[in-house]
């Protein structure tokens, strides 16, 4: 199982676990992830991260469409990537809400599907240095129309100076059925919102199908999932959970509107909708230690490795089954990332396509 290392995104401090990310490294993680909401972005980050280190892959997890165009996102990453010395970033898309889309950048919501398929489809043109790149695609043209409003008339296409890695990989940020598709069909990985062992029976169908769409024999062989997984060694389990409460409330209840929000609707499908549809109503209330107080300890527990080592030991080999390529680790504690490095060399795994063969015999029988 590869493991992964997210550090987030910023609070009121720009803060970088130097420590942790070193210690990471040297225990043979093989993935380091940074974010952004409406504070650090995520980029910027790993340029730093990228002369700290020397070999652990670079991942945004994930860069939000609206902060920067599709030719800007694919220089950024593609500059990191050679700073780092190359075939190191891993490319993690998402559109974020319409909250953030609107309210922080200012740009319309539009048609969230279509403007991410041009946005990928872009960046790999770019990569790839075929030729000046052209795209007439649904949400994105390039170049700019010459009858499109306030054009010159004067665009024309244009093709990287930089040599970049033509096959750098692009993974998407997904929770709904047409988005992983897409992660599938377009792009090398993806990043499954709120991911827990069991969840490859609902999304595997759907990454199936995105490798048939693709064509050209893509499928398990060349893909990776990556979930997230909170990790804290304790011996008070009920409060350690508890800890991780107000930020799940705070997507659940918080993280876009009552009308379209992610989390709540990847809550809702786990099996809470009436945890879902409660920590809403109090968080948009105002009353957040409530709606925080509201989440299932179930809830948690499906996306977190909590208590003894031993406690650990035996729920990681969930996750060991689950079908995932790969987890990123969310904790505070050095200790945490040592237990589960040896944990994971210790554990054997099994990837998304035997996951899949075994879900399909159990099901004949």
């Amino acid at each position: 199982m590869k493991l992964g290392l997210s550090i987030g995104y910023s609070g009121a401090k720009m803060e970088l676990p130097i420590d942790h990310v070193m210690l990471a490294e040297r225990l043979g993680y093989d993935s380091l992830w940074t974010a952004e909401a409406y504070g650090s972005d995520a980029i910027t980050p790993l340029a730093y991260l990228a002369a700290k280190t020397t070999h652990i892959r670079l991942g945004t997890g994930i860069m939000q469409l609206a902060g920067r165009t599709a030719a800007m996102c694919a220089m950024q990453v593609q500059t990191v990537d050679a700073l780092a010395g190359g075939n190191r970033v891993i490319a993690g898309l998402g559109v974020s809400g319409p909250q953030i889309v609107e309210g922080w950048y200012g740009e319309p919501w539009g048609k969230p599907y279509y403007r991410l398929r041009d946005y990928m489809q872009i960046m790999q043109k770019i990569f790839a240095r075929e030729a000046p790149v052209t795209h007439d695609g649904r949400e994105i043209k390039l170049p700019y129309p010459k009858d499109a409003p306030g054009s010159s008339g004067l665009g024309k296409p244009l093709m990287s100076i930089l040599h970049p890695n033509p096959y750098l990989p692009i993974w998407l940020g997904a929770g709904g059925e047409a988005t992983i598709r897409l992660s599938a069909e377009v792009g090398q990985g993806v990043l499954p919102l709120r991911f827990a062992p069991g969840s490859l029976d609902q999304i595997g169908p759907w990454i199936e199908e995105g490798f048939a769409r693709a064509g050209n024999g893509k499928g398990w062989d060349n893909f990776e999932i990556q979930a997230s997984v909170g990790v804290t060694i304790t011996n008070d389990v009920e409060s350690a959970l508890a800890a991780r409460k107000p930020r799940i409330a705070l997507y659940v209840g918080g993280m876009g509107a009552r009308s379209q929000n992610y989390h709540n609707d990847s809550m809702v499908k786990a099996g809470f909708p009436e945890a879902a549809k409660k920590i809403q109503d109090l968080f948009l209330a105002g009353r957040k230690d409530e709606a925080a107080a509201a989440v299932p300890d179930a809830y948690v527990e499906r996306s977190v490795l909590i208590g003894t080592p031993e406690r650990i030991r035996e729920r990681y080999k969930a996750w060991a089954e689950s079908g995932v390529t790969g987890i990123t680790i969310n904790t505070s504690q050095a200790e945490a990332l040592e237990l589960m490095a040896d944990i994971a060399a210790e554990t054997p795994a099994i990837g998304p396509a035997a996951a899949r063969a075994r879900a399909a015999s159990a099901a004949a029988v």
